[in-house]
């Protein structure tokens, strides 16, 4: 099957990280600031050292896309992008949504992603046309059909104490339209459970490609829709998201458009 060596690389990469997560998971820390409220622990630059060795061992010519460490530049066609930690902060409060992601792009394509988490053994996985599956059972996204039954999950950027207005805004638009909102923590995880079917719509602005590259290929293969707010084809790279079941896409994207004077 194609990727499958891919697949079972990046599972096994994920796990030895999370692993590593795991053993730390409420152990006091070194902690770090990167920003006033982002931050880094040395799980983090434990697990991104495990995950990278583990994948230079298997594809040694391939490049990587790490958060914690930047780029290691080889083979441009062949990018492995990987957040060693997606819920830093949760992880630091001993909080269980936390994940590791490792997804590959081959030639601007996102074709494997993982997203584990360890404190849950929750594992995600997809390669491209091969369906999308949480510790080997086959999901699907849900078949949610209006916004008023929909339970939909965000996120806030690391910006929002400079700039608080537009996201509020965005967040009361869709609050009062929908049947519930939730705040994770992780958005590759707030995109497996939208590919699970337990949240049937998500959004988030600042994303970086280690947040959602993984993901993405688990939701398109889950049947799920992604795009930016304006409703273009989402990319790892664009810094706003969509995603959704499909059904429900289009009124969300209609509720966070904002007016001029809004943004």
């Amino acid at each position: 099957m194609k990727w499958e060596k891919e697949l079972n690389v990046a599972m096994e990469a994920a796990l030895t990280g999370g692993s590593k997560l795991k053993s730390l998971l409420g152990k006091a820390l070194e902690i770090r600031k990167k920003g006033e409220i982002d931050l880094v622990t040395e799980a983090d630059v434990q697990a991104e050292s495990a995950i990278v060795d583990t994948i230079r061992r298997h594809f040694p010519s391939d490049s990587l896309l790490c958060e914690e460490t930047g780029e290691y530049k080889a083979l441009p066609e062949r990018l492995w992008i990987i957040d060693p930690l997606d819920g830093t902060i949760n992880f630091a409060h001993a909080l269980p949504f936390c994940a590791v992601c490792i997804g590959l792009q081959v030639d601007g394509r996102m074709v494997v992603g993982i997203v584990f988490n360890p404190v849950t053994d929750e594992r995600f996985e997809a390669r491209d046309g091969g369906g999308a599956f949480l510790n080997r059972n086959p999901i699907r996204v849900s078949e949610v059909s209006t916004l008023v039954e929909a339970l939909v999950a965000t996120g806030f950027p690391y910006s929002v104490h400079e700039d608080s207005g537009r996201i509020i805004e965005r967040l009361h638009r869709i609050l009062v339209r929908v049947q519930g909102v939730r705040r994770l923590g992780s958005a590759a995880l707030d995109l497996c459970y939208l590919a699970a079917g337990r949240f049937d719509a998500y959004w988030e602005e600042e994303l970086k490609p280690w947040d959602t590259a993984a993901a993405t290929v688990i939701v398109k293969e889950a049947g799920g829709r992604l795009t930016d707010y304006d409703g273009n084809p989402f990319s790892p790279y664009l810094r706003t998201g969509v995603a959704s079941n499909g059904i429900v896409h289009e009124k969300s994207l209609e509720a966070l458009r904002l007016k001029e004077s809004e943004q």
